[in-house]
């Protein structure tokens, strides 16, 4: 590939805006300074680290659900690379035992395959709690078993990363301690907790919290409930920011509130990246209409969202520094899998970028300096 140059944009490495032109190698980033090799002038906006989506329900036409093999893991990262993020976790929604395991199969082939962009798996239920259940079919949701610690325990040691939403009330502080002792990242959501059992369950091992704010107990005055806890806590939190799930002021009061810690996610559907109007998900419709997905009643079912557009949505409509918002998308969901070696720029990283007009539209994507 030789040695090639990112010129005339602003460069966001995962911390910070760095001067000069972006310098690549071979697919790797070799420093900053005047441009050298092939130049490619973007003609303004930013550069930054390829976006990183922990919450992928779907992309392409195709949702993770009881029929996904590799071949669908595989159109969807690649359908999610077209949509700015280089990397992602395929996500299952509440479904059985067996749907689960055919899941998590799919999960351990893409990753012997090295499939690109391929980050390991969200398992968002069936532990949950049946009152703030969402598009989640009430009739699955259940308590963790034995079989499903299991299945969860063996999953971790097999994929590179292993995201499992759970509500407290679906699980034991031991079951919560040995996925965590697992390397399992064990998030709460879907929850009617108080905070203090929010908090218990974040000191059996819990370190986050799925798209804050929906799906969970609200804070009051007098009992904070799972928003509260997750604000007052030092954890991770992901963040549906289309401004139809949380309301730009609450976007803001929020990150104001939590300094370190929040992530953006998509939480898109099987709609993302095509333009068809909806689709069928475990035998319900789902509607896309005005930015929204929607169960036939109403109720929202994912968003219709990429995480570039969440990115704009957090600069104009919440007011949020792009240096923050950028890192969301990056360098923070980089962090709550442990990829040391993914969400920044700095030299020695791998070139997975995207770049961003002065609108924050998305306008180009490579993995390994090599363009998408």
């Amino acid at each position: 590939m030789g040695r090639v140059s990112f010129a005339n944009a602003r460069v966001f490495d995962g911390a910070g805006f760095r001067d000069g032109a972006l310098v690549v190698e071979d697919g790797v980033v070799l420093g900053y300074g005047a441009a050298q090799g092939h130049v490619v002038d973007l003609g303004g906006g930013v550069l930054a680290p390829g976006f990183l989506d922990l919450q992928v329900n779907g992309s392409g036409g195709l949702a993770v659900d009881r029929d996904t093999d590799l071949a669908v893991l595989e159109t969807i990262c690649t359908v999610q690379a077209r949509l700015g993020a280089t990397g992602c976790l395929p996500t299952l929604i509440t479904d059985t035992y067996d749907a689960t395991a055919r899941v998590v199969e799919a999960g351990i082939a893409a990753t012997k395959a090295q499939v690109p962009g391929f980050l390991g798996l969200h398992l968002e239920g069936p532990h949950l709690d049946v009152r703030r259940k969402g598009a989640h079919d009430a009739a699955l949701i259940r308590p963790m078993e034995a079989r499903d610690l299991a299945l969860v325990i063996e999953a971790a040691a097999e994929l590179p990363a292993l995201m499992v939403t759970v509500a407290p009330e679906s699980v034991t502080a031991e079951q919560i301690g040995a996925m965590a002792a697992a390397g399992v990242v064990v998030s709460l959501g879907h929850t009617d907790c108080s905070a203090g059992v929010a908090r218990a369950a974040m000191a059996a091992g819990a370190r986050c919290a799925t798209h804050l704010f929906n799906a969970m107990s609200q804070m009051g005055n007098r009992e904070p409930g799972m928003v509260g806890a997750v604000l007052g806590s030092d954890g991770f939190a992901g963040l549906i920011a289309d401004g139809v799930h949380v309301d730009p002021v609450v976007l803001r009061v929020a990150l104001a509130a939590k300094r370190q810690g929040v992530f953006l996610v998509s939480d898109c559907m099987a709609l993302a990246g095509t333009e068809e109007t909806e689709f069928h998900l475990g035998g319900r419709r789902i509607l896309r209409a005005g930015g929204r997905l929607t169960l036939a009643d109403g109720t929202l079912a994912g968003a219709d969202l990429t995480l570039p557009q969440a990115v704009r949505v957090l600069v104009e409509a919440a007011g949020i520094a792009p240096e923050r918002a950028l890192a969301m998308a990056s360098s923070v969901p980089a962090a709550v899998i442990g990829r040391g070696d993914l969400g920044h720029l700095r030299p020695g990283a791998r070139a997975d970028m995207v770049h961003l007009g002065p609108d924050w539209a998305l306008r180009g994507v490579w993995r390994g300096g090599v363009a998408v």
